[in-house]
């Protein structure tokens, strides 16, 4: 068994590793760049491999930096089984429709702009493409042992990111591939923690924050709240760039669990998303995956979903009504790094507001909006207009999708023998770190993925 790495192997987008094994060519995730204009051009980019050469794929999890690219994989020649978490094989229709709705928008935004001589703007794919993916998804439930092809099983392991979310167990050759996908941090809220791994004989591991340790998840609850409390008190509005899927339902579950004593009935809250209903719908079908936490609330309390102040706005209109509100709004939009969606407009409509409050939740990667505002940027440029950033923003670190240094080095020491380990998926700041800290405690040299290198299992 070989492992050709094609992708996330020094940057934390773009998810993309090839397996050798059995006389056959899997692929793990088929992500999306995502960041910078000039490392998003690279998702256009030939495959370094031949797609039609593939005879499976195989997804960790339905965020768009580790499915992003599979309908451009299937336009390029890619005729394989997708292999999927029963969970994650729903959301990723509603992510790569939502996805290609997207592209071809932006397409269309800059056609209009288009100077005579200037060449046709295309989308990465469309949603015809999408469709024709999505004919090829064969779900899987977790736990379960599966030939995918002759002579190569797999099984999917909850890891605790977002629903539906696995790492990846891979047998062939007489040999076991261990797939991290992304970790969750235990105790995250609705989601199971991430399942314990027996044994490998290669782990690939995500390190997405291999230098860090997350704040004290109750005491960022208790700031979130302060936040809010805040932000009501100055008479303005709350935006919160958050990914449809995962940072979104988190949020709401806070809210309902602490509908009292934040005072939640007071607020106008909106999940402004086109696909916000179809998510939670995934979310109610599934509830069997959550954890016993969850369960109680939805006893007790409002239920995260059906908060009788929440409105879904579908349609553009319903989300540009929101602009009409002058205080009282939380509104939750994505994208999480505020690099694309919905949250741009309200960006545009509000950041000039020194009552408005941002809340960033979530990692926000190099090159995008949302890095650029943690960092302090004074200026935001949003549809070719400059938009200057009044807004008070905060960043609430502790509500992270993934684990943190310490979790990530739990996870990996729970497997019998501490076999050889590569870092994937993460920038080289942090996987150094993180492989300075194993070595110390594990006694073994931890490899940092390049594009380009290939391991023997």
């Amino acid at each position: 068994m070989k492992v050709h790495f094609r992708g996330a192997a020094g940057e934390v987008t773009g998810s993309l590793h090839e397996v050798e094994a059995a006389g056959r060519r899997v692929l793990l995730d088929c992500g999306m760049i995502q960041g910078s204009p000039e490392g998003e051009r690279r998702n256009a980019d030939p495959f370094p491999f031949d797609a039609a050469a593939l005879d499976a794929l195989v997804i960790s999890h339905a965020h768009i930096d580790h499915i992003g690219r599979v309908p451009l994989l299937v336009r390029r020649g890619f005729r394989g089984a997708i292999h999927a978490q029963t969970a994650t094989a729903e959301l990723m229709r509603i992510m790569l429709l939502d996805s290609a709705h997207i592209a071809e928008s932006e397409a269309e935004r800059s056609n209009r702009r288009r100077g005579r001589d200037e060449p046709e703007a295309l989308p990465l794919y469309t949603q015809t493409d999408v469709e024709a993916a999505m004919a090829l998804v064969r779900p899987l439930p977790y736990d379960q042992r599966s030939e995918i092809l002759p002579g190569v099983e797999i099984a999917f392991r909850d890891a605790g990111h977002i629903l539906g979310s696995a790492a990846v167990e891979v047998w062939a050759d007489g040999r076991k591939l261990v797939f991290s996908g992304d970790l969750g941090p235990k105790g995250t809220p609705i989601l199971r923690d991430p399942a314990r791994i027996d044994s490998a004989d290669l782990v690939l591991m995500e390190s997405t924050y291999g230098d860090r340790l997350h704040r004290d998840r109750a005491e960022t609850i208790r700031e979130l709240g302060r936040i809010l409390d805040q932000a009501w008190n100055d008479g303005g509005n709350v935006l919160i760039p958050a990914f449809a899927v995962g940072r979104s339902q988190e949020l709401l579950y806070w809210f309902a669990k602490h509908w009292d004593e934040w005072q939640m009935a007071r607020w106008k809250i909106f999940l402004d998303s086109p696909m916000a209903a179809k998510v939670v719908a995934v979310y109610d079908r599934h509830a069997g995956l959550f954890d016993e936490d969850a369960q109680q609330v939805w006893r007790d309390k409002p239920n995260p979903f059906r908060l009788p102040n929440l409105q879904l706005t579908e349609s553009s209109e319903d989300s540009i009504a929101i602009n009409r509100i002058e205080r009282g709004a939380i509104v939750i939009a994505g994208s999480g790094m505020a690099n694309a969606g919905r949250i741009l407009h309200h960006f545009r409509h509000r950041l000039d507001n020194p009552k408005t409050r941002v809340v960033f939740v979530g990692y926000q990667a190099e090159g995008t909006l949302g890095r650029r505002m943690v960092d302090g940027a004074q200026w935001a440029r949003i549809h070719g207009r400059d938009v200057r950033v009044n807004a008070q923003r905060h960043t609430v670190g502790g509500l992270s999708a993934h684990t943190d240094q310490r979790g990530l080095m739990d996870w990996y020491g729970a497997i019998a023998g501490h076999p050889p380990l590569t870092l994937v998926h993460s920038e080289d700041k942090a996987r150094e770190a993180l492989a300075g800290e194993i070595g110390e405690r594990y006694g073994i040299k931890a490899a940092l993925a390049r594009p380009g290198m290939t391991l023997e299992v």
